[in-house]
């Protein structure tokens, strides 16, 4: 479900959070995963392994506000197939706005 500003909702560990695609998320997925090079992003993206999804959804639970560290989200009850949803719905979102493109995150809808 997408609520205001773009954020997708997550149930983690039984409690919801928002995950909201804000430029410094993007910049954070950017350069951790493409060093820097948003084509080698896109590129990445298109058969992501299992710690790229993990540190894209940290990236996006910061930019809804969550203080959770990325070893306490590495040891959190998190479905899968549902975090690849929830992480493409979050790109589709800002495709959703006006002049937004969300090309990183169509690569990710078909995970899980």
């Amino acid at each position: 479900m997408t609520h205001p500003r773009g954020d997708v909702r997550i149930r983690i560990n039984g409690e919801d959070r928002s995950l909201r695609l804000t430029l410094g998320a993007l910049a954070d997925i950017e350069q951790a995963l493409g060093g820097g090079d948003f084509e080698a992003l896109q590129q990445r993206l298109k058969k992501p392994r299992v710690a790229d999804i993990i540190m894209i959804l940290h990236a996006l639970l910061q930019g809804g506000g969550a203080s959770l560290t990325m070893e306490a989200l590495k040891a959190s009850d998190v479905d899968l197939a549902a975090a690849s949803r929830a992480i493409a719905k979050a790109f589709e979102a800002l495709a959703d706005t006006p002049g937004g493109d969300a090309s990183p995150g169509k690569s990710l809808s078909g995970a899980g």
